[in-house]
């Protein structure tokens, strides 16, 4: 005999008010407007890694028009957009759509718990001062970002201790750093350290660095294309913004496919083509050894410089590129292992991120935890066999927000099958994990991708298995692809999990 759904806090509850997070409140405001939510943030401010991240220079790694959502105009000048900018463009949207006084700041999830028989989570939650605290909802969405908060990925350098300056990791910058007229090595050749490197130099009034040296072991391939999008201002002299931002979004969605697909079938054109950039940018700057890299485009994230102003910072003798291995620190800086000594008096290890899974949270279904690397993705953002969860992990390949709008959208269609049908719980039932091909969760070969691969997720061969990284097809398929697909299964509050028929498999597969 079915149960009855237990009474909750919220329908849905939100973890984080970052731009997963906050996309998801908006979206549920216009899809499922019947519907109860509340945000969990963890941090006393919205915004998530653009309220973490206080590096100098911080900004997007993309284009504003794929990573603004498609619901909310981008309407800045730069479309390349720093922080500041990123962080008033969420503020406005949670300000004019009422979603504020549903964040519950200072919140941080330590817990949550499904049960089966109310058909409800209970998530358990400590705010600054260790106070603990309870809430229970139907829905549980993660918008937690896919990166330790805690804990960076530092690599261990021998003689650290024995360094006499400052050594800074980007993800806890310390307010106000003076660093006027010190020499400064950034370790690390990502996003990360392009941003900074020119940063660092650019201030005026006798601010900047004295110099800024890249130290990297391995080249990264660069993107060279201007900050302001000329297109784009263009069109929004002449169209209605919302409609001037729906062509541009639709533009630089194409350009990203394409470029990405003829990357993946012709790298040697695209390695061409890059190169000849990175050459008309530097002149007699260009080092072949510091400039390309022994992977094709792609096979890591391309790393973006708007306007070459990394570029322009090694042409003006204020930033310089190394390319060499460390072999300890010392007092003055870093000795490298071709016998060269970079002096320093501060050392920056920009040396990535450490991933983390639904944000370090511990998840139990009817009190079994969840060992999220025994799971199958569903649809790129439910987990097989995980009842009313789901999660955001952005593109590597394209913006993290076009993800985070396609799973908003599908979750909602979701959560109104389940009230036209009236069912309390979605699970992607996989009553055969054999029957599945298991990959490589993500053809990258990033550090921080390679040294997480051991705690992410499943990925199969194909769908609805797997996070794709496709986001144009991707986006049919969750909007228009069936709820209802044989493998989804919608059940009330206490029956017995159904799995699906052999025959409904096949045919979902």
């Amino acid at each position: 005999m079915a149960g009855t759904a237990s009474p909750v806090d919220q329908d849905v509850l939100i973890v984080g008010a970052g731009l997963s997070g906050i996309g998801m409140a908006a979206h549920l405001q216009m899809n499922c407007p019947d519907r109860s939510f509340a945000l969990a943030e963890r941090r006393a401010n919205l915004g998530g890694t653009w309220d973490l991240f206080r590096y100098p220079g911080i900004r997007s790694d993309s284009d504003m028009h794929t990573l603004g959502f498609v619901f909310e105009p981008w309407k800045h000048e730069k479309s390349i957009a720093d922080g500041p900018a990123i962080l008033d463009y969420l503020h406005r949207i949670v300000d004019e759509r009422g979603i504020r006084d549903k964040i519950r700041f200072n919140a941080k999830v330590i817990g949550a718990d499904w049960d089966s028989a109310a058909a409800r989570w209970t998530v358990t939650m400590e705010d600054d001062k260790g106070a603990v605290t309870t809430t229970t909802a139907r829905w549980l969405y993660l918008g937690s970002g896919y990166y330790d908060y805690d804990e960076p990925f530092d690599a261990e350098f021998a003689g650290r201790g024995d360094f006499a300056g400052q050594i800074i990791h980007p993800q806890f910058w310390p307010k106000d750093l003076d660093y006027a007229g010190k020499k400064a090595v950034v370790i690390g050749s990502g996003a990360t350290a392009v941003t900074i490197v020119p940063s660092m130099t650019e201030k005026g009034d006798g601010k900047g660095a004295a110099h800024v040296t890249m130290l990297q072991r391995t080249p990264t391939w660069y993107f060279i294309r201007p900050a302001k999008d000329a297109f784009a201002n263009t069109l929004r002299k002449f169209l209605p913004e919302k409609l001037a931002y729906k062509i541009t979004r639709f533009k630089n969605v194409r350009l990203q496919d394409i470029a990405f697909r003829r990357a993946r079938e012709k790298p040697e054109k695209v390695k061409e083509f890059l190169t000849k950039k990175l050459k008309d940018s530097l002149g007699d700057r260009y080092d072949a050894q510091a400039f390309t890299p022994p992977y094709n485009p792609w096979e890591q994230r391309l790393c973006l410089v708007p306007d070459a102003d990394f570029f322009e910072a090694m042409k003006a003798d204020k930033a310089s590129v190394v390319t060499d291995h460390i072999e300890r620190f010392d007092k003055t800086g870093i000795q490298l292992k071709s016998g060269k000594h970079l002096d320093a008096d501060i050392i920056i290890t920009a040396t990535g991120l450490k991933l983390a899974v639904a944000g370090k949270i511990p998840v139990r279904v009817d009190g079994e935890a969840v060992a999220w690397n025994e799971h199958y993705y569903y649809k790129a953002c439910m987990f097989s066999n995980v009842p009313n969860f789901s999660v955001v992990f952005g593109y590597l390949n394209a913006s993290w927000t076009l993800r985070a709008d396609i799973v908003s959208e599908y979750v909602c269609r979701v959560l109104n099958h389940m009230q036209q049908t009236g069912t309390d719980v979605a699970t992607p039932v996989l009553a055969d994990p054999d029957s599945l091909t298991e990959e490589n969760i993500f053809d990258f070969s990033s550090g921080y991708i390679q040294r997480a691969l051991h705690i992410m997720p499943k990925n199969a061969d194909k769908l609805p298995w797997r996070l794709s990284q496709t986001y144009v097809q991707d986006r049919i398929d969750m909007r228009t692809g069936e709820i209802a697909d044989g493998v989804l299964t919608f059940t009330k509050a206490g029956d017995a999990k159904a799995a699906p028929a052999p025959a409904e498999l096949e045919a979902a597969e």
